[in-house]
């Protein structure tokens, strides 16, 4: 203030919120952030369901933001944006490596209608290619339920949102008289509420089976989650697809059925998603976003940058896609007839 050749145009308020930024970003932890009101309003509309953008969940893996998922049926996904993707630069002059996950997720975000610009690498590609994407109203839905033969119910979950339990007990009586199998598609689901997760397992689990294990780390007691619902789909055989878009609360599922059912994991190895985020809303509407513990499946196992390793690896290529073949899916089918 005193020998700054720019004084007098001086942001307070910014240089405070910079400092806060800095702070953080000192922790080395990309999901421990400062939000300023407006990041912070951005944030709350994420978590309702509703936005606008191009629908991606964004993360860092490697030191590198990735594409953890494209939600379906958004112009990310139409674009052909795909879980893994590096993103390398927004907008030709923002290079990634310099954002926070919250920072790009503003520059992505905007009005419906404009348009954003990615610059993507991804594994096999010898240099970046540029997608450009219109943005759009994003309303997610929750679940969605079909039914492919011989009593096997495919019930694939997008995200695991407070919608998510009242349309669970909309079809749950269809998937308890309809089907004797249930494959639980979580590909590409990027996670949600905690406890969403422990009550769709209530439906899969013996009651005081645990979910999930929160560990605050220094010495501090572990907090159990416990199955407490009606375990009405339990006699149920069921299998669990996942893949590199797979994290956070579809992990904890996925690691729940797994551990105390022995429920096979098919596809590809998760995301690692396995840390718990506090929001702490500050006067100004700004917040921090904290992170307060570590999730560990109900045998221990870390999830955090470890990731669910599938029993039954099947990968899904560029030609799958491009041909609209689906093996992943196929080889649950066929594990399922042979349960």
């Amino acid at each position: 203030q005193e020998e700054y050749a720019g004084a007098e145009s001086l942001d307070f308020q910014a240089m405070v919120y910079g400092a806060i930024k800095g702070m953080v970003g000192s922790l080395d932890d990309p999901y421990t952030t400062f939000l300023t009101p407006d990041d912070t309003k951005i944030f709350l509309d994420d978590i309702s369901g509703s936005f606008s953008g191009i629908g991606i969940e964004i993360g860092i893996r490697d030191e590198k933001l990735q594409v953890i998922a494209p939600l379906e049926g958004t112009p990310a996904e139409k674009a052909g944006l795909r879980a893994g993707d590096h993103i390398v630069k927004i907008d030709k002059d923002a290079f990634t490596s310099d954002l926070s996950i919250d920072e790009a997720v503003t520059l992505i975000r905007g009005p419906e209608g404009t348009t954003v610009l990615l610059s993507i690498m991804r594994e096999g590609w010898e240099e970046p290619r540029d997608f450009s994407i219109v943005r759009a109203i994003i309303s997610i839905p929750s679940l969605k339920l079909e039914f492919k033969g011989n009593r096997i119910a495919y019930l694939k979950i997008f995200q695991f949102s407070e919608q998510l339990r009242s349309d669970f007990e909309d079809i749950e009586e269809d998937l308890f008289k309809s089907s004797d199998k249930i494959i639980i598609d979580l590909r590409n689901n990027p996670g949600g509420f905690l406890h969403v997760a422990v009550d769709i397992a209530g439906w899969f689990l013996e009651r005081g089976d645990v979910v999930v294990i929160e560990d605050f780390g220094s010495g501090q007691e572990q907090e159990v989650h416990k199955a407490r619902g009606s375990a009405r789909l339990y006699g149920k055989k069921v299998v669990v697809l996942i893949n590199g878009g797979t994290a956070s609360a579809s992990e904890i599922l996925a690691g729940a059925l797994r551990d105390n059912r022995g429920v096979l994991l098919i596809g590809e190895k998760s995301f690692g998603k396995g840390s718990v985020q506090e929001l702490k809303e500050l006067k100004d509407e700004s917040s921090l976003k904290i992170t307060v513990a570590k999730w560990l499946t109900p045998k221990g196992s870390l999830i955090a940058e470890q990731g669910l390793e599938p029993d039954v690896k099947v990968e899904l290529t560029d030609e799958d896609l491009d041909e609209r073949k689906d093996p992943q899916l196929d080889k649950a089918i066929e594990v399922l007839n042979n349960l």
